[in-house]
């Protein structure tokens, strides 16, 4: 069960990146992330432009010539590990003077003049927005300069940049179709860290699906802050969309149109996506999804509270209510669907019918699974400008535990109504647990393990279900699916 960090793979945090070594490059960058998804997918555009500019990856610091760190803004624990790590890359500089370091992604706009003026630990700060520009800053650092480009732009989406695959399973990957977010949430640093939301053209989204279909790679996630408010309707932003010419709005393509382009070019590849936002999200998708057996039923759908105080304090832009009729459309539609939740404990002025509201709304939704945190205020958000946080820390907690408590029991309650089904599963790799069992998930997203045989890595495979704990089935394989 995930609650303490929002991460999506918690050891591919801070992981050094590594890709095929590119010849005749004789310079080395070491390059770690931390953060969402979309973080790692950055770290993979930053190090294919860096491999035209003469870099080869390393997972050896000592021998780096740039050392990048790729940040996170959203939580505190994330920025403390991040200062951590820039002292441990000062300490390896004193014995290698040659080496450069950088800061990439969230922090960097909001920490820049911290970073390079008052405490000299780093030599280059890159913004979300500008890793094109990197190898005109590196230039600069070489040339014993501190470079900074930290501009958030309207346009930039890297649709052009083919990222290199860091680390990569050859089985699962991830294409961003957004960047940016128009919501402001009051507790969120994203849309000062990432700028206004744009979306990429469907169509380099396409051809960079198709190179990874060519690669024999199995599934893609679509990735965006907010992927049911992708809109392409010839470039520029989701916001200006008004002042579209008729052609351009009657040609336009939703999250939902993407969607089925997807699943109908490449009927032999899995497509998931994250994250949605209730308010944005259109039966529309539901109905896509629907309709191709190659779309996973599962949908990351965040609420972060079950209180329409709540909600309203957060700036989120629905009611409870609105959810919950959206929820009970996605089951009627398809009644298989698993939700997953994000909730903050203790936001601002929560009471303690606000908190019984978000346990209520629970039991109503029972998500399969959830990112559970207590509220932690964040510089540069507008709560922590405008509003104050005063549930105390143990309040906080305890309400944190009820909610961690009651999703344990509902995702048991989700896990055992696979038992004795057969389910499709794409291996994705070893289970951490036992040498001799493959791991993958179902179109659910469950975690399934059974025992290896003769299948290997990438294949798609159906299992008889035939035990669970509360995060993962155990089962028999009975053979390939149609899939394979």
């Amino acid at each position: 069960m995930e609650h303490v960090e929002k991460v999506i793979d918690e050891k591919k945090q801070g992981e050094a990146l590594v890709i095929e070594q590119k010849e005749g490059n004789t310079k080395k960058l070491f390059i770690e992330s931390y953060g969402c998804q979309m973080n790692m997918n950055d770290s993979e555009i930053v190090a294919s432009i860096l491999a035209e500019e003469g870099f080869n990856t390393t997972q050896n610091l000592e021998e780096a010539d740039l050392v990048l760190v790729n940040t996170c803004s959203i939580r505190e624990k994330a920025e403390t590990t991040v200062r951590k790590r820039l002292q441990k890359y000062n300490a390896v500089k004193k014995v290698n003077p040659k080496m450069k370091v950088g800061v990439l992604g969230c922090m960097a706009e909001r920490l820049k003049a911290k970073f390079l003026e008052e405490e000299k630990i780093v030599d280059l700060v890159v913004g979300p927005d500008a890793y094109r520009d990197l190898p005109n800053l590196v230039e600069e650092v070489e040339a014993g300069r501190d470079a900074v480009n930290v501009i958030l732009s309207k346009e930039e989406t890297y649709a052009d940049v083919s990222p290199v695959r860091l680390n990569s399973n050859g089985v699962s990957a991830f294409v961003s179709i957004t960047r940016g977010c128009d919501n402001m949430c009051t507790f969120c640093v994203v849309p000062f860290t990432r700028g206004r939301e744009r979306s990429r053209d469907p169509q380099s989204i396409m051809e960079e699906i198709r190179a990874m279909h060519e690669k024999n790679f199995k599934e893609i996630t679509l990735l965006g802050q907010n992927v049911d408010s992708y809109l392409w309707y010839g470039g520029g932003l989701k916001k200006d969309f008004d002042k579209a010419s008729e052609m351009a709005k009657a040609t336009a393509v939703d999250f939902a149109q993407l969607l089925d382009m997807c699943a109908t070019e490449f009927p032999k590849m899995r497509f998931r996506f994250s994250t949605s936002n209730p308010q944005d999200m259109t039966l529309d998708v539901i109905y896509v999804m629907a309709k191709h057996k190659n779309i996973c039923k599962y949908i990351h759908l965040p609420i972060q509270s079950g209180s329409n105080a709540m909600l309203k304090a957060m700036n989120r832009q629905h009611t409870r209510e609105e959810y919950m009729e959206l929820v009970d459309n996605i089951y009627k539609i398809i009644p298989e669907m698993a939700l997953s939740q994000d909730m903050i404990a203790g936001f601002c002025g929560e009471t303690e019918q606000d908190h019984k509201d978000t346990l209520d709304l629970m039991e109503h939704v029972k998500y399969s699974f959830g990112f559970m945190f207590a509220y932690s205020e964040r510089p540069g958000t507008l709560a922590a400008k405008k509003m104050e946080d005063d549930v105390p820390f143990e309040t906080k907690k305890r309400r944190l535990q009820e909610i961690i408590d009651l999703q344990q029991e509902h995702s048991f309650y989700r896990t055992k109504e696979n038992l004795g089904k057969i389910q499709e599963v794409l291996i994705e790799g070893t289970s951490k647990k036992n040498p001799n069992e493959w791991k993958g998930r179902n179109t659910q997203n469950t975690v399934i393990v059974f025992p290896k045989g003769n299948y290997k890595m990438g294949d798609f495979v159906n299992v008889r279900i035939d035990d669970c704990t509360s995060a993962t089935l155990i089962g028999t394989p009975i053979g390939y699916s149609e899939n394979n």
